[in-house]
């Protein structure tokens, strides 16, 4: 494989509202918002990526192509957490599988445990003590 200087900076995740996005992201990952410029809402930088969130004209329509993982120690105290904040479990997806969650946009993310897991065929998660 060959060496390449390219690395991911930004993470943009379009939105009808960004400031309402960029504050529940904010909220859950305990990331500030700290610029704004034009269309966009920026997240604290944090290992060498930032989170922005970009205006867009149209809400958001059909399943992610690319979604977020993030880590709790307690997931299903986080479910509750999210919800407060504007969230809501997505009920389509299987038992067993991740905490499938999405953002008040409608945007999907999962919530994994930290620990150690491993995942069968249909990406139901056994978890490791």
């Amino acid at each position: 494989m060959a060496d390449s200087s390219m690395q991911i900076n930004a993470l943009i995740v379009d939105a009808t509202d960004p400031e309402r996005l960029a504050a529940f992201w904010s909220e859950l990952l305990g990331r500030p918002v700290v610029g704004r410029t034009g269309p966009y809402v920026w997240l604290r930088r944090e290992n060498e990526l930032v989170l922005g969130f970009q205006r867009t004209g149209e809400p958001k329509s059909g399943k992610n192509r690319m979604h977020f993982d993030v880590t709790s120690p307690d997931p299903a105290a986080e479910q509750r957490r999210i919800e407060t904040l504007g969230g809501r479990r997505l009920e389509q997806y299987a038992d067993g599988g991740f905490l499938v969650m999405a953002d008040p946009e409608g945007n999907e993310f999962c919530v994994i445990p930290e620990g150690p897991f491993e995942l069968d065929d249909e990406g139901r998660a056994n978890y490791l003590s």
